[in-house]
């Protein structure tokens, strides 16, 4: 039977906080933390920036910016998204997963940008 993968919706009071926690940590501590995500730079070539490639990946608390729900943006989401999807540094999780979905059906329904 396949294991349902964790996603960041939904934590509970204790994942939250220390997710929170996790990332208020000096960077040097949070890069040697058991949860953090080692990035691909190889993978991460795509991005012409001159700004920063992350070294790694940590599970990032967020709040909704429709709903104000806190939700995590799990670290092997990041790293999916950075690095297969080709998304640029920039971009970051502003929107809960319920919210998303509403946004994404509203988006089909209507033909365009929600």
């Amino acid at each position: 039977m396949p294991r349902e993968r964790k996603t960041g919706a939904d934590p509970t009071a204790k994942e939250l906080a220390e997710a929170k926690r996790i990332a208020a940590l000096p960077k040097e501590i949070q890069r040697q933390h058991p949860s953090a995500l080692p990035a691909d730079q190889s993978k991460l070539d795509h991005i012409n920036t001159y700004g920063w490639l992350p070294e790694f990946y940590i599970d990032k608390p967020f709040r909704c910016r429709d709903c104000g729900k806190e939700e995590i943006w799990k670290a092997a989401d990041q790293k999916w998204y950075y690095e297969e999807t080709k998304a640029h540094m920039d971009a970051t999780a502003v929107r809960c997963h319920d919210c998303r979905k509403a946004r994404n059906v509203k988006k089909t329904q209507v033909g365009g940008k929600a």
